[in-house]
């Protein structure tokens, strides 16, 4: 047996939940929007989603499931001519909940819930090997303007004048380590003989 599900109900049992959506949904599919509860509409979502999936099957079988829920069979007809055609490429999220104010009387959340109706663009599907492959590739090297005729001979005699400072230093530098060590290495060899 099924847990039943966490709250209160819409409605006062499970026969009056299932035909307050019933009607919802009815309604929904008739007019394209509707405005409810918060709590009626996000009942709603997944029943819609789910007649509109058996729509775009379009069969006999799927028709007469939708019939079990949706009794009006011009509103069937047109769920299953009109709106699973609209949404034939899309693979889900046929509706969209959208928050309003609360109700003047009872300050009850109020919501509307929608078809979308913008047009589906699919993309390349991602797997985890574009992914990694995204991941791994650098940045872009940023490019780097070159110098004009004009500055490039100051900038080259400046960039040699210093790199010869710095060979010349290195290079002094390195004659003068390796003298001292063997100067005084040869002292101790001419005491020792």
């Amino acid at each position: 047996m099924p847990a039943p599900k966490k709250g209160a109900r819409l409605g006062g049992s499970p026969a009056h939940q299932r035909l307050i959506v019933a009607n919802l949904a009815t309604a929904l599919f008739e007019h394209g929007r509707i405005t409810t509860t918060e709590a009626k509409a996000r009942v709603l979502r997944p029943v819609a989603e789910k007649l509109i999936t058996k729509a775009k099957k379009g069969d006999l079988h799927n028709r007469r499931e939708v019939l079990k829920t949706i009794h009006d069979k011009s509103v069937v007809h047109t769920l299953f001519t009109d709106i699973a055609e609209t949404f034939k490429e899309r693979p889900g999220g046929y509706t969209r909940i959208t928050k309003i104010g609360p109700r003047k009387g009872d300050n009850a959340p109020m919501a509307v819930i929608e078809l979308v109706t913008e047009s589906y663009t699919p993309s390349a599907p991602k797997t985890k090997a574009t992914k990694k492959a995204a991941a791994e590739t650098p940045a872009p090297a940023v490019e780097v303007e070159e110098p004009t005729v004009e500055e490039a001979p100051a900038e080259a005699e400046a960039t040699d004048e210093a790199t010869e400072t710095e060979v010349v230093e290195s290079e002094a530098a390195e004659v003068e380590t390796p003298e001292e060590p063997e100067a005084a290495a040869e002292p101790e060899d001419d005491t020792k003989a």
